[in-house]
């Protein structure tokens, strides 16, 4: 196997669907914002595999999520700005860089002083970039593209590093019970767009306790979902062997169901 070899076919490809006249007209229309959601879909497929157990599927979504990053290289390189083997090149670098402790003399550090010293190597790489002068925020490097919940619990993430934190979970959780109180208070001032806002204020006070309690809220609410789908899946199923549907049965006959299936998947 020659990782290299099959690597610069993979960027040939791409140039030839890339080159005016001879490619692919679908490819040469697209630019870095409209593969942008294509890169993100990936992303979220590769994380799918992995949540499903299924490694062949992996294989073949990390090899999709490679082509994304193939492209967004090959239209840099177009530009002149950078090509895939400085993407290679910074992302080694910076792998480096980032773990003196293996490539370094900084040995025999636990897994709590790895991660405190990639923190502070990343703060001074910021730092290193930092326009002489420009404001150098808290929240800065944050991406706005992340699923929000993620995105909230990187924030608070950054927002605790300077201080500015609940002192423990239990404040959270009150807060947490405020906030739905004041959805509630809104829902009867018959206002949409506060409840909009208090629910919003809600969802980042239950991201704020996720992170209290060391848990990944996004990681959460994917496995949330994937009980409800499972739970309801198996009402349906059930509603089948009757020779009836969701559609055509009562709320309270679904809920009886609803709750036989929970006691099903715990028993099993």
């Amino acid at each position: 196997m020659m990782p290299s070899r099959d690597i610069d076919r993979l960027l040939a490809i791409m140039a030839a669907l890339r080159t005016p006249g001879s490619g692919c007209p679908w490819d040469l229309e697209q630019t870095f914002a409209t593969i942008a959601p294509y890169t993100l879909e990936e992303a979220y497929e590769v994380a799918d595999a992995i949540q499903r157990g299924d490694l062949g599927d992996l294989k073949d979504e990390l090899g999709d999520l490679l082509l994304q990053i193939v492209f967004h290289a090959r239209m840099a390189e177009e530009r002149g700005a950078f090509d895939f083997g400085d993407v290679v090149a910074a992302i080694t670098g910076k792998l480096i860089r980032r773990h003196p402790h293996v490539f370094g003399d900084a040995r025999d550090l636990s897994p709590e002083a790895v991660a405190a010293q990639w923190d502070a190597i990343k703060r001074e790489e910021k730092a290193a970039r930092t326009e002489v002068g420009a404001p150098d925020g808290a929240l800065d490097g944050v991406p706005v593209a992340l699923p929000a919940l993620t995105r909230s619990d990187k924030l608070t993430r950054k927002a605790a590093a300077v201080g500015f934190d609940w002192t423990d979970s239990a404040q959270v959780a009150a807060k947490v019970r405020e906030e739905l109180d004041e959805v509630a208070e809104a829902a009867a001032q018959g206002s949409r767009a506060a409840v909009e806002d208090e629910i919003g204020d809600l969802l980042f006070a239950a991201a704020n306790l996720a992170r209290h309690h060391a848990i990944d809220p996004e990681g959460a609410l994917r496995r949330a979902n994937a009980k409800f789908e499972r739970r309801f899946r198996a009402v349906e199923r059930m509603l089948a062997e009757r020779g009836a549907t969701p559609a055509d049965s009562t709320l309270d006959e679904m809920e009886r169901l609803w709750d036989e299936a929970k006691r099903a998947e715990r028993a099993g």
